[in-house]
């Protein structure tokens, strides 16, 4: 048993030689954010022993799933039905670690379905360090004595988030944000678009990974799409989804909403980066995806529906910023149009995007705007970062050299121009 009295990040003196890491992920921005963090640390611990349960890009990045999660949080199932399927997932958690003991427990965001799990690990004696914090600052503050209880650090990929947590009694880092880990590789990207179609204006739809967010959001993004072409007679789209399974779904919506598919518009699979590159206004529905768009300095307009009952009954009453969107959070002021929460038609978002389109002047201020909250993340290499943190609550030593060649790496990622961005 790990001795639970001493001070933060000592490493345990009573736990083995061979450190077992667990990793749980239950969205594809987790599988996302914690595979860069694994690929790091099987880089200088080559036979680190890393379980997870997450999905295929940790699997690949060298962890062990001992139960793949994800898949739901894009193809969905019912409230309930998910309920259940967490609490049997619990279940096969618990029964794991009882037959094998972890050192260090790092849970991916979604603070829902990892708090459970975050109980069950260190009631076992694991350290836990989330990866991703927890946005109580967004929701539900109260919730920091819970995940006072739950974890021993927290690593953050927001820059305020450091002070918020540790002014609440919660150790925390700064570590950078994973999807600015690397410079973007444009001439991979061009290739990839090199035979997309072209026009006047190219617009990305990014209707979102959750089943809900779909249902509720995609309607808005296409029915914006087609008041937009019909000003614009060049105007081609492309929808960026994560799996193909999700592409039935997107023109069923279209059906049931007596919407007819554009023949302008496509679908592409697992291509945020390239979709964004392609693009020249991006019309996205809130989430991490705002920073992956920013992050190329592309101009977008976020939207997130929700029902108007629920948002006065419970939620305006929970979410404690003025703003709802990364972009805007991060500069403290409205730099991107948000309609968030949105409760009517798709005419507010084709408003908003044909005011960035048609006024030059708007869309190079967002240009600016995004370039310097994009600048923030630049200097720090969060998988590096965060692998410093885990191996010091393992009680593992990094080789030096490997260290030197990440840092590197990581000055070659701030010195490389990232470019323009869809």
């Amino acid at each position: 048993m790990l001795n639970p009295n001493r001070h933060p990040g000592e490493s345990n003196p009573g736990a083995a030689s061979a450190p077992v890491l667990f990793f749980s992920a239950f969205e594809p921005s987790g599988d996302d954010h914690a595979a860069v963090v694994i690929a790091e640390l099987k880089r200088r611990h080559p036979d680190l022993t890393i379980k997870a349960c997450g999905g295929p890009k940790m699997q690949a990045a060298g962890a062990e799933i001992i139960e793949r999660t994800g898949d739901d949080a894009v193809m969905g199932l019912p409230g309930l039905a998910k309920i259940q399927e967490h609490r049997r997932i619990n279940a096969r958690i618990e029964r794991w670690l009882e037959e094998n003991p972890v050192s260090v427990h790092i849970p991916v965001d979604s603070p829902a379905a990892n708090f459970p799990v975050c109980a069950l690990t260190k009631a076992r004696g694991a350290r836990v360090v989330h990866l991703v914090a927890p946005q109580l600052w967004a929701w539900a503050p109260w919730r920091i004595r819970k995940l006072r209880r739950l974890t021993d650090h927290v690593m953050c990929v927001l820059p305020f988030e450091e002070s918020w947590f540790r002014q609440r009694g919660v150790e925390a880092t700064f570590v950078g944000h994973p999807l600015f880990n690397k410079p973007i590789e444009e001439s991979l990207l061009d290739d990839q678009i090199s035979d997309w179609a072209t026009g006047t204006p190219q617009i990305a739809l990014m209707p979102g990974s959750r089943p809900s967010e779909i249902r509720k959001n995609f309607p808005l993004l296409l029915g914006a799409y087609t008041r937009l072409s019909a000003e614009h007679k060049g105007m081609v789209g492309m929808v960026a989804v994560t799996r193909p399974e999700i592409d039935p779904i997107l023109r069923d919506i279209a059906r049931q909403h007596h919407i007819d598919w554009p023949d302008t518009l496509e679908i592409v699979h697992a291509s945020t980066d390239a979709v964004t590159r392609w693009s020249t206004l991006a019309l996205v529905v809130s989430g991490t995806v705002t920073l992956q768009i920013a992050r190329q300095r592309k101009p977008m307009v976020i939207v997130y529906k929700i029902g108007r009952i629920g948002w006065s009954l419970v939620a305006r009453w929970v979410i404690r910023t003025p703003f709802m969107t990364l972009p805007n959070i991060l500069a403290g002021r409205e730099v991107v149009p948000e309609l968030v929460p949105h409760f009517v038609g798709s005419e507010p978002i084709a408003e908003a995007a044909t005011e960035l389109l048609e006024d030059r002047s708007k869309y190079d201020a967002q240009v600016r705007e995004l370039d310097t909250i994009v600048n923030r993340f630049t200097c720090q290499n969060a998988a590096s970062n965060a692998a410093d943190i885990i191996e010091r609550f393992a009680g593992l030593g990094a080789n030096s050299s490997q260290r030197d060649g990440n840092q590197n790496d990581t000055q070659s990622a701030v010195s490389s121009p990232i470019g323009d961005r869809a």
